[in-house]
């Protein structure tokens, strides 16, 4: 089966994935990608924090099991540090060559992780993220939902990072501050029920990103 011709609607945009942690989103991440590439497209693929040199050095101190005492306001300066360079050499770039770009998480997580689940006031966030990202915002949010508890149970508790790892009841408050950005932006925000099958998941996705395309052949606001 060929790949649907709507999918070139999506060349040139800027598509971040968002879910709490045992989402999922990471498989359809990579099927999204596939098949954006097999319908022609040039696709950039993006991993926040990482995705550079010096971004892979901030992610494996961010990830750390180790450094329990990091503060929340060190972990948001450290997402952003990491940001700003994945936007300077990653992802303008390739948006300028009108590639797809598809990033597996962005400033919607700082809101949600080091904002709604940290503390943080999500002006102060919005402040630092537009001088981090130079105001880049995504064209599309796809947001994977799934309750805390049935995240938790997809997660292997051995090899849990240092964010993974923070319990229940911080990943409820993680849940609540992405659903809080997708009442707040519907026009930007997809939401796609993360809880049933993968195969019901990617065809949700899919029915999903193909209004947004739709939307995306009409010139920009």
């Amino acid at each position: 089966m060929s790949p649907p011709p709507w999918l070139r609607a999506l060349a040139g945009r800027f598509v971040v994935f968002e879910g709490p942690d045992g989402s999922g989103k990471s498989t359809q991440f990579r099927r999204l990608s596939e098949l954006c590439t097999a319908a022609g497209l040039t696709v950039t693929t993006v991993r926040d924090p990482g995705g550079t040199p010096a971004g892979e050095r901030v992610r494996e101190i961010l990830l750390d099991r180790a450094l329990t005492g990091m503060s929340v306001r060190c972990e948001m300066l450290l997402y952003m540090a990491s940001r700003a360079e994945l936007v300077e050499q990653r992802i303008l770039p390739a948006l300028q060559q009108n590639h797809l770009v598809l990033a597996d998480r962005f400033v919607p997580s700082t809101l949600a992780y080091q904002g709604a689940a940290g503390g943080l006031p999500g002006a102060d966030i919005a402040a630092v993220a537009r001088v981090a990202t130079r105001g880049l915002m995504p064209d599309a949010v796809v947001l994977f939902d799934i309750d805390e508890r049935a995240a938790a149970a997809r997660l292997r508790p051995l090899l849990l990072d240092r964010m993974e790892a923070k319990g229940l009841d911080f990943h409820r408050r993680v849940r609540q501050g992405y659903l809080d950005q997708a009442k707040a932006d519907p026009r930007r925000y997809v939401l796609v029920d993360a809880s049933k099958p993968e195969a019901a998941v990617w065809a949700e996705l899919l029915a999903s990103l193909r209004v947004r395309a739709e939307a995306f052949a009409s010139p920009r606001d």
